[in-house]
This record gives structure tokens, C-alpha cells and sequence, in this order.
């Protein structure tokens, strides 16, 4: 209990106060520069403090005070809370008074910005906002409203669902349309999948799990791309169609159902094959260090760590050094694992590991066929993370036509991100821009709504 009194138990009239020596220790090490290279891409307002006229004078003598020079004292940040503001537009008509004095009326107006809905108060950068806000910051709708309800507008959730349904079937749907074109033109993709509850299924219950399935292109692709498609359920039929056409090196988690994509090399994830071993580590050994699971998570941790080094590389150099270095460590981990395998009780966790291992071996050794493989399927489950941190947030999604719509957007984001874009700019761009051209009539217009075209590069960082 003296744990709440301390205070008056430990005080002492002499306690030293801790020196210069005693602090420097427990200082965060500074690097030079880092604070400026934190700040160096926001606006910067020099606020100086200074004496007003009445107050310039000596307090001994009271002789007039004159500047003498200026000190740096602090950099804050400051915070600029959001602000809505209501714009109308008014278009000008123009008339031609020659042909009016001829008797011949002549006018025309000048043209439009084309609205993204139709018969509504939203603008790109409010659909754009919304969006923001739903997908890559996870705030659902209803506490949207709430703040939206702080900045002086009653903006229901219906109303912002509508608008992001809107926006997606007319603007947004078109160009997903055309990343997956671009994504089957690819030599190497990465899928995983990851459940979602959806209501309204037709012939089926709330509680049935759907899936989300993403997509993605490989590692060291020009053009990166994140796909991710709603599916009802975790069939191999949905990535066979998904991926129809596709023909390359499919990284995977080795789930059975990608074995119906015809005409692909699946490779699979160490990282998954590593999880197997971790999950058979023993829990009440002093050193499990010592134990099998140990000793082929260190083979496996041995390939991540050369191929760490082998990041710049080109792919034939990349795949030459895979061979001289990584091969011999595979060899030596499949030869000790089928001598340490019988000794293992085969419905043990270390067992199924093992299980695991024998029965895709050869997806495994695939890697090694091509320098732009990958050795795990760590980049589509990094893509699909976000989607899922923010399924905690809004648990479901009300209807299948919302989660493609949810699909459609989540594609955009993470495909931007991929890009090196700013999401938000990026989407707000395309509301902007897309909304009365001909891409229906010319569908070559869609390209210049592509993540790495050089336009969209130089204003959506």
C-alpha cells in the first residue's frame, strides 16, 4: 500500500538534483538534421516578437530602445482545423452583336465544370474527404456525420454512402477496369484473400463469411498495381475467373484453391512455412532455441537474410546468386527435415509443419526458376492489412453492391500508395478530371488516369 503515499514516504529536504552527466544518458540520440527533414515539406511562417513603440524605452534612463539583432528561440507545429465553404457557380452567356444587328442570334456560354453527382451539394474534394476518412482512416460513416455535424453541415450517413457508390459507378469503376487489364499483362502477381461479413447476400445468412481477395503485381514491377476484388466466397472459381488470361509466376499461400488457375507457376510464401514452425515452437521448454521447430526456423531466417542482400541486384544477378547461395541452404534444410520427420508425431504442430513443407515442396523451389520471383507472399498481405485494421472499425459492409464499391476504392488507395501517390489527391483528381470526357467513346482516355502517368506523378504526390 505504500505504493500511494511514495510521495511522502521517499521525500528528503537534501535529495540532489541529477547533474548534466546523469541526463545526457537517457537523452534520445539525435541525428543531424532530422527534425529539419521531418518539417521540410511544410509551408513555413516566420512569427517574430518584438516590443510594440510604447514600450521601447530603458527602464534606468528611459532613453529610446533600438533593435540590435534577432534570436531563434523554438519551431512548433500548428494545427489548422478543416473548413467548409459553399461555392455557386454562375456561367456567363456571350452573344455576338454583328449577327444580332443582321437579325441573326448568335450566343454562347461558357462551358462547365461537369458536376460528380448529378443534383448534389458534393464536390471531388468532399467525396474525395469522405473517402479519405472511410477507407484509409477507417472512420465509419456514423462518426463521420458527427463531424461533419461540428463543421456547420448536417450531412447524413445515407447521403455520404450514396455519394461513394455514386462516384464509383460512374468515375472511379471505369479505371479499376483498366488496372486489371494492366494487372494480366503482368509476368508476376501475389493473391491472398481474407474474410468479410456482408448483408444482404442473396440466399444467405448475415453471419456467412464472403471474402475479399487482393490482387497484386510482383515486387519489382514498373507498374505497381492492388487489386482487390469482393467475392461471396473463398472458391478457386473466383481467382480462376479473376485471372483468366493471366499466364506467369503466382505467388500464394499455397491454399488449394489457386491450383485452378490454369497455365501459372505458383510460388509459396516461406514467410507462411516459417509460421508453421513458430506455432510448433514449445512453450514450456527453458531453451527452445535448441529444439527442431528452432532449427528450421534458422534455415528459413538464413533465405531472408541473403536475400536482403540481394535487394539491388538485377534479376539474372538475383537469380544466379540465389542459386550459388540460397540453393545449398534449401538442400541442407530438405535433406535434415526428411531426416527429422519420422522422429515427429505426425498430428502434432510440428508434424503438420513438416506435413506442410513435403506436400509443396516444389512451389517452395520455384523461386529459384526466375530473379523476379519472390520468396514470400509478404507484399499482398501487406496490401490487404489496411482493409483489414479497418473491417474492426465498421465490422460489415450493408450490401454486396457496397463491398465492390469498397473493393473499388481500397484498389485505388493502395494502388496509389504503390505509386508513391498522395491517395486522397489522387482520387480527387480523377472526380475532378474524368467527369464529362469522352473515355466512353474513346476508352484510350482512361490511360491518362493511370497511377504512374507522368501528369498524375507531378500533381498527386
Amino acid at each position: 500500500m505504500s505504493f500511494f503515499n511514495e510521495a511522502e514516504i521517499e521525500t528528503r529536504e537534501n535529495a540532489p538534483e541529477p547533474t548534466l552527466e546523469d541526463v545526457v544518458s537517457y537523452r534520445k540520440k539525435k541525428f543531424k538534421g532530422q527534425r529539419e527533414e521531418l518539417l521540410k515539406d511544410l509551408p513555413r511562417e516566420k512569427r517574430f516578437c518584438t516590443l510594440v513603440e510604447e514600450d521601447r524605452f530603458c527602464e534606468r534612463c528611459n532613453s529610446e530602445l533600438h533593435s540590435i539583432g534577432e534570436e531563434f528561440v523554438r519551431t512548433e507545429i500548428e494545427f489548422i482545423p478543416a473548413k467548409v465553404r459553399v461555392i455557386d457557380y454562375y456561367r456567363e452567356t456571350f452573344e455576338c452583336r454583328s449577327c444580332r444587328k443582321k437579325g441573326e442570334s448568335y450566343i454562347e456560354k461558357a462551358p462547365m465544370p461537369y458536376p460528380v453527382i448529378q443534383h448534389s451539394y458534393a464536390s471531388p474534394s468532399t467525396v474525395a474527404w469522405v473517402i479519405h476518412q472511410k477507407y484509409e482512416m477507417a472512420i465509419p460513416l456514423y462518426r463521420q456525420e458527427k463531424e461533419w455535424e461540428t463543421l456547420g453541415v448536417k450531412l447524413s450517413r445515407a447521403t455520404m454512402s450514396k455519394w461513394i457508390m455514386a462516384a464509383y459507378r460512374d468515375w472511379l469503376s471505369p479505371v479499376i477496369h483498366l488496372l486489371h487489364q494492366k494487372l494480366l499483362e503482368e509476368k508476376y502477381l501475389h493473391c491472398d484473400e481474407t474474410p468479410v461479413q456482408v448483408l444482404q447476400e442473396t440466399g444467405r445468412k448475415n453471419t456467412t463469411d464472403s471474402y475479399m481477395w487482393v490482387y497484386s503485381t510482383g515486387k519489382y514491377s514498373k507498374h505497381p498495381i492492388r487489386l482487390f476484388e469482393y467475392q461471396p466466397g473463398r472458391g478457386g472459381k473466383y481467382p480462376e475467373a479473376f485471372l483468366k488470361g493471366f499466364k506467369g509466376y503466382l505467388h500464394t499461400d499455397a491454399y488449394a484453391g489457386y491450383n485452378k488457375v490454369a497455365g501459372v507457376t505458383q510460388c509459396f510464401c516461406f514467410s507462411h512455412l516459417r509460421r508453421k514452425f513458430v506455432d510448433a515452437l514449445p512453450k514450456d521448454v527453458k531453451s527452445p532455441e535448441a529444439t527442431i521447430p528452432a532449427k528450421a526456423i534458422e534455415y528459413i531466417n538464413k533465405l531472408f537474410k541473403i536475400e536482403q542482400n540481394l535487394e539491388k541486384l538485377s534479376a539474372y544477378e538475383r537469380k544466379d546468386q540465389r542459386l550459388k547461395q540460397e540453393k545449398p541452404v534449401l538442400e541442407a534444410f530438405w535433406l535434415w527435415a526428411k531426416d527429422t520427420s519420422p522422429k515427429v508425431l505426425p498430428k502434432s504442430k510440428l508434424g503438420e509443419a513438416f506435413k506442410y513443407a513435403f506436400n509443396h515442396e516444389e512451389g517452395f523451389m520455384a523461386y529459384l526458376e526466375d530473379g523476379n520471383c519472390s520468396i514470400s507472399n509478404n507484399l499482398s498481405e501487406n496490401s490487404i492489412r489496411p482493409f483489414t485494421i479497418g473491417r474492426k472499425n465498421w465490422l460489415f459492409s450493408g450490401s454486396p453492391k457496397g463491398a465492390a464499391a469498397s473493393a473499388g476504392v481500397y484498389t485505388l488507395i493502395e494502388t496509389a500508395k504503390a505509386n508513391g501517390l498522395n491517395p486522397t489527391k489522387y482520387i480527387e483528381f480523377i472526380l475532378s478530371d474524368i467527369p464529362g470526357s469522352a473515355f466512353l467513346e474513346y476508352p484510350e482516355f482512361l490511360e491518362d488516369y493511370m497511377p504512374w502517368n507522368p501528369v498524375i506523378q507531378k500533381i498527386c504526390k
